[in-house]
C-alpha cells in the first residue's frame, strides 16, 4: 500500500519485489503457502513475522493473558536507482524503526531482507506450477502514478484505518485482545525511542495485527453535502428566519394595536370639525321657516275642575289674542287657570275670550305682554296636494318641536268629540290631511306653508288604535294628522274676537244620521219631535221634504249625514249652495242661501 512513497522520518520509500512487465506484488505473509489458482490480481499484504523475546522488542498487554512481545518490522530495501525497475540491493543491519531519523538509520546500515515462507522472491513466477500470475494492469512505460513512483506534486495520502460499525442500538465493543505471540521483528535502536509508537501517517497498516484493547468502534462520518444540500439548507434558514421575523413582528403589531385601541392613542386626541358657519337659512327652508315662526308660538298649560292639559297657539294679532283648539282650554271650564309660555321663556296667565266646540276652536287674551310678533295668515284654497309644511308644537310638552312633511289631502271631512254622548261636543271639520307628525300636544298649534304663513291649525290625528281624535288620546303619530284649514279658522277667530261666539251655517233640515245607504237622507221628523224640515228655513224655500236623499254639494258627491255638516259648515252663513237629491228614484238639483245659527 506503500509502494513508492515516502516513509516516515528515517525510513526509506517501500519496495516491493517486481515482476515483469513493471508491476508490483506485494510480499505474502510470512508461513502462508502459496495459493494455487489464478489469483484475478489480488494481492494479500504480508503478515508480521515472530522474532520471539529480543531486546527491542515491545510488549502488548493482552486482555486474557501474559503481555505478548511485538517487534519492529524489518526495515524495506532502498530505493531504485537510475531510474530502473530493479530493485536496489539490500543492505545489511536492522532497520530504523519508525520515526527515527534518516542519518541515524543509514548509520546502522542496511539490514538484509528476511526470507518470507511463502513469498516469491523477486523475479520469480507466482502462479500455480511456476507460472507467473497476470496482474489487473497493463504496465505503464511512462511511470506516472499511481502505477509509477509518485511525482511531487502527488504525495501519498496518509493511510486509513477504517473502524467497524455496530448495529443500531448496539454498544461499541472492543475486540479481543490478540493471544497469539506476534512475529519478531527486528529492533532499532534509537536514542530517543520511547515504548509508545510515534503518531505517524505513514506507519505501515497491518490488517492482520489485533486492535488496541478498549478501543471503541467509530461509526462512519457522514459524507460532505454537496451543492444542492447545502443551497436547500440555506433556504431552509432563510424560511425559518423569515416565519420567526413575521411572527415577532405580527405579535408586536397585535400589542401595539391593542393599546393604541385601550388608550386611545399614543398622544392627544383632537377630533376634525367644521369651522363657524352664517347662522342664517333660506326662508324657504325648514330652518328658515322655524326660525320665523317660533317666535309667535306659545305652550298652554291649562288646569282645573279636576283635569289638566298641554297645548300649543300662536299669537294673531299684538293686543295679545292667542287662537287654540276648544279641547285645549277645555278643562280650564269658567274658573280655570291658563299659562301662557313663550319662545323667550317668558310666561303670562291668560282668559278664555271665547270657543266654539263645532269648529273646535278657542281665542285666548294675554294681558301686559308687549313686543308680540302675530303669524302671517295665508290662504287654505290655495292649498294643493303634494304642497310642503311644517308643524310647530309642543308634543307631550316638548316645547318648539318642528316637524315637516307635505298635504296629504284637502277637504278630508272628519268628526271629533262626541263624549258627552248628546252630540253637542262633536266637531265637523273639511280638514287639511298631512303627514307632518302631529303628536297630543301639537293641539292648537300653526300648519304653516313655505312662506311660513299659517293655513291650518293643528286639530286630531288618526291613531293607531282607530279613530279620529282631538287629541289623539295618548296615541302617538302614525303620519295621519288633520288641521282646520286657516280660512275657517280666521272667520271663527273674528267671532269670536268680537262677539265671543261664533254662527254656523244651516240648511234647516234634520238628518237621520243611521241612514247606512250611500248619501244624506232627511229624516222622518225632527229630534224636538217637530218637523224634519224647519219651516220658513233654506230647505224648505228650497223644496226639501222629508225622505229626500241628498248626494252632492256644488257638484261633489257626499256619502253620509256626517260629510253634509262638514261641507255645509265649510261655509259661512249666507253663502249659496246648489243640492243634488234623490225623490222616488228621480233626481232633481235644488239651491238655497245658507242660514245661520248661534255656536254651542
Amino acid at each position: 500500500m506503500n509502494n513508492g512513497k515516502p516513509g516516515p522520518p528515517g525510513e526509506e520509500p517501500t519496495v516491493r519485489p517486481e515482476v515483469p512487465e513493471g508491476d508490483f506484488e506485494l510480499a505474502r505473509p510470512a508461513g502462508a503457502p502459496a495459493t494455487t489458482g489464478n489469483h484475478e490480481g489480488d494481492y494479500e499484504l504480508d503478515r508480521p513475522r515472530n522474532a520471539g523475546n529480543t531486546p527491542d522488542a515491545r510488549s502488548t498487554p493482552t486482555a486474557s493473558g501474559p503481555e505478548t512481545t511485538v517487534a519492529p518490522a524489518p526495515a524495506v530495501p532502498a530505493g531504485r536507482t537510475g531510474g530502473s525497475d530493479a530493485p536496489a540491493p539490500p543492505e545489511s543491519g536492522p532497520a530504523p524503526s519508525p520515526g527515527t531519523p534518516a542519518d541515524a538509520a543509514g548509520s546502522q546500515g542496511n539490514a538484509e531482507p528476511a526470507d518470507v515462507p511463502g513469498v516469491a522472491a523477486p523475479g520469480e513466477p507466482h502462479g500455480p506450477g511456476g507460472g507467473r500470475t497476470r496482474p489487473l494492469h497493463d504496465p505503464d512505460p511512462y511511470s506516472t502514478p499511481p502505477y509509477g513512483e509518485p511525482g511531487p506534486w502527488a504525495p501519498a495520502p496518509p493511510v486509513q484505518h477504517p473502524a467497524a460499525t455496530p448495529a443500531h442500538g448496539m454498544a461499541s465493543v472492543a475486540p479481543p485482545a490478540a493471544t497469539a505471540a506476534a512475529l519478531p521483528i527486528p529492533a532499532q535502536a534509537h536514542p530517543d525511542a520511547t515504548d509508545a509508537p510515534p503518531a505517524d501517517p505513514w506507519g505501515r497498516y497491518d490488517p492482520w495485527a489485533a486492535a488496541a484493547a478498549g478501543t471503541p468502534l467509530r461509526q462512519a462520518g457522514p459524507a460532505v453535502a454537496d451543492g444542492k444540500r447545502r443551497r436547500g439548507g440555506a433556504r431552509r434558514v432563510l424560511l425559518t428566519g423569515a416565519l420567526m421575523l413575521a411572527l415577532v413582528s405580527g405579535g408586536i403589531g397585535g400589542i401595539v394595536g391593542a393599546y393604541l385601541e385601550r388608550n386611545g392613542g399614543v398622544g392627544t386626541v383632537e377630533l376634525p370639525q367644521a369651522g363657524k358657519e352664517a347662522s342664517g337659512r333660506d326662508p324657504g327652508s325648514v330652518a328658515g321657516i322655524a326660525a320665523q315662526a317660533l317666535p309667535s308660538v306659545v305652550t298652554l298649560h291649562v288646569s282645573g275642575a279636576g283635569k289638566a292639559g298641554t297645548g300649543t297657539g300662536f299669537v294673531l294679532d299684538g293686543r295679545g289674542h292667542i287662537l287654540t283648539n276648544n279641547h285645549v282650554v277645555e278643562p280650564a271650564g269658567d274658573d280655570g287657570e291658563i299659562t301662557v309660555t313663550f319662545h323667550s321663556g317668558d310666561t303670562a296667565e291668560a282668559t278664555v275670550v271665547g270657543r266654539d266646540s263645532g269648529y273646535d276652536l278657542a281665542v285666548v287674551k294675554v294681558k301686559g305682554v308687549r313686543g308680540l310678533a302675530p303669524l302671517p295668515l295665508g290662504n287654505s284654497d290655495n292649498v294643493r296636494v303634494g304642497d310642503p309644511v311644517v308643524a310647530i308644537g309642543a308634543p307631550f310638552d316638548l316645547a318648539g318641536t318642528v316637524t315637516s312633511g307635505i298635504i296629504s289631502a284637502r277637504e278630508r271631512p272628519i268628526t271629533a268629540g262626541g263624549e258627552k254622548g248628546d252630540g253637542s261636543d262633536v266637531s265637523y271639520v273639511d280638514a287639511l290631511q298631512t303627514d307632518a307628525p302631529i303628536n297630543p300636544g301639537n293641539s292648537g298649534g300653526p300648519l304653516l306653508d313655505a312662506k311660513a304663513r299659517v293655513i291650518g291649525i293643528n286639530s286630531a290625528i288618526r291613531s293607531a288604535d282607530g279613530g279620529a281624535d282631538l287629541d289623539g288620546g295618548r296615541a302617538g303619530s302614525i303620519g295621519l294628522g288633520f288641521a282646520i284649514p286657516i280660512n275657517q279658522g280666521k272667520r271663527v277667530a273674528e267671532e269670536l274676537i268680537n262677539t265671543g261666539s261664533a254662527s254656523h251655517p244651516v240648511i234647516g233640515i234634520t238628518l237621520d244620521m243611521d241612514y247606512s245607504g250611500d248619501g244624506a237622507r232627511v229624516a222622518a221628523k225632527g229630534s224636538d219631535g217637530g218637523p224634519p224640515v224647519s219651516t220658513g228655513g233654506p230647505g224648505a224655500e228650497a223644496g226639501i221634504e222629508a225622505g229626500d236623499v241628498i248626494t252632492e254639494v256644488d257638484g261633489r258627491r257626499v256619502h253620509s249625514g256626517e260629510e253634509l255638516i262638514v261641507k255645509t259648515r265649510a261655509h259661512r252663513p249666507g253663502d249659496r249652495l246648489e243640492l243634488t237629491l234623490e225623490r222616488d228614484g228621480k233626481e232633481r238639483t235644488v239651491s238655497l242661501v245658507l242660514g245661520s245659527s248661534d255656536g254651542g
